[in-house]
């Protein structure tokens, strides 16, 4: 049982850092996928940043040369790796594979995650808002925060297990002891979600739930609103002595979750300031771009169009952390929620010149661009919610109707846009090569 667990936790805990690499990889069988190396060399790139050297190849000398380079990376990294030799790798064995994956796990993610404790600013339930005020009760509070310090200068499991006692602390008699049958309620869980993201979560009613509910709750919340990946199930938990280390890989994204969120006040409204004064620049750039294209051709407009696009996307990249906040509007700030109007209005404001320029193109490009964001306006709509299956059976008979009325006429478009003409009576292009190729991807 005990196996089976770590394995199901351990090889969804790598797919979702695999899911960083580039180009992404992902692991089926982890007996099996890493017998090769790859995946195990793809691994340890994401976790240090850094570029391994690996065999390209897949043959027995490659697959052994690749697993040799991972294991010597990780003794670079002064871990002890015991009874963990290559060629128990390459012949898959259970308890070898996976006592080398917790030692990654350990030191890439829990050991790593510990040595943050030793700041306060990492701590929700501490205050870290007087970081830069000399009263006498900010000295108080920096002699709290030195105390604090010492005490996480302890091993990296009591470390975790200390924030998980903090967080639950904050929620009564929510008590947590170890990483086995103190997380069968599924409370601690639910605690530290409520402590990290208040008013998620309804403690009170979640103490007359069964285990299995509270449990099955958590990972639900904790997958949607958290973006924390489902490394369990209830009934890996809900049993009598569960994983050790299957609950603390878990727990541990919690821990990274708080790390990631809790950024001061002061950080978060500059950001936001830098964020306006981005996107106040972009709307006057668009709108003194549309002014001076207004009298161009239509292919001049789309290049005009491109340029702006491909600096626009290169220049949103240091705000989107601060655009795309994971929290509630009900969380936002006024400055936040301002920020993110803005943002609105010039998405709005770019998909409406994109619009108009779709609506420009020569013919016979129009009328299939046309057909094109009708078919994906179809395939991207909801189905009803319809209580009555008599009327939904017909509701959903008129849509597929419609569809293969739409879908008749997808080999003659190809067609068209295959043997399309890409240039005026002077020889020069019509539409951007770029814009072609596009239609035909859609298509």
């Amino acid at each position: 049982q005990r196996e089976f667990t770590q394995k199901k936790t351990f090889t969804s805990w790598i797919n979702s850092i695999l899911a960083k690499h580039i180009p992404p990889s992902v692991i089926s069988d982890l007996y099996t996928d890493i017998q090769q190396g790859h995946l195990l060399l793809d691994l340890l790139e994401v976790l240090s940043g850094q570029h391994l050297p690996r065999e390209k190849g897949f043959n027995t000398f490659q697959c052994r040369s690749n697993i040799e380079n991972a294991l010597t990376f990780l003794k670079s990294r002064s871990l002890k790796l015991i009874n963990i030799h290559v060629a128990d790798i390459i012949e898959g064995k259970p308890s070898i594979v996976l006592g080398l994956i917790w030692t990654i796990i350990f030191h890439f993610h829990i050991e790593e995650l510990a040595r943050t404790l030793a700041c306060t600013c990492n701590q929700p339930s501490l205050d870290c808002s007087s970081a830069v005020d000399s009263s006498p009760k900010a000295s108080r509070s920096a002699k709290k925060s030195a105390k604090i310090k010492e005490r996480w200068k302890i091993s990296a499991t009591k470390a975790l297990l200390l924030w998980a006692k903090e967080q639950c602390s904050l929620h009564g008699s929510i008590n947590v002891t170890d990483f086995k049958s103190s997380w069968r309620s599924g409370l601690p869980f639910l605690a530290i979600i409520q402590t990290l993201r208040p008013g998620l979560v309804d403690l009170d009613k979640a103490k007359a739930r069964s285990n299995k509910d509270n449990l099955k709750e958590a990972f639900r919340i904790a997958e949607q609103e958290l973006n924390i990946p489902r490394l369990l199930e209830p009934e890996d938990v809900d049993i009598m002595n569960p994983d050790e280390k299957s609950i603390m890989t878990y727990v541990a994204q919690f821990l990274q979750y708080s790390r990631n969120l809790c950024e001061s006040e002061e950080d978060m409204q500059e950001k936001v300031r830098e964020a306006m004064s981005w996107l106040a620049a972009q709307e006057k750039k668009l709108a003194k771009l549309l002014i001076d294209t207004e009298n161009e051709t239509y292919y001049q407009k789309c290049k005009e169009m491109m340029s702006f696009m491909e600096a626009f996307n290169q220049e949103k990249k240091p705000f989107l952390p601060v655009l795309s906040s994971k929290r509630s509007e009900a969380e936002w700030s006024e400055g936040q929620q301002q920020m993110r109007e803005e943002w609105d209005k010039l998405i709005s404001q770019i998909n409406e010149w994109k619009a108009k320029l779709d609506q420009m193109l020569p013919s016979p490009l129009d009328s299939i661009e046309a057909w094109l964001q009708e078919v994906e306006h179809l395939q991207a709509e909801d189905l009803p919610d319809l209580q009555d299956p008599f009327k939904a059976m017909f509701v959903f008979r008129e849509i597929i109707v419609i569809f293969k009325g739409l879908m008749d006429c997808s080999d003659s478009h190809l067609d068209t846009l295959q043997s399309f003409k890409n240039e005026d009576e002077k020889n020069m292009p019509l539409v951007l090569p770029e814009k072609l190729e596009e239609m035909k991807r859609r298509l």
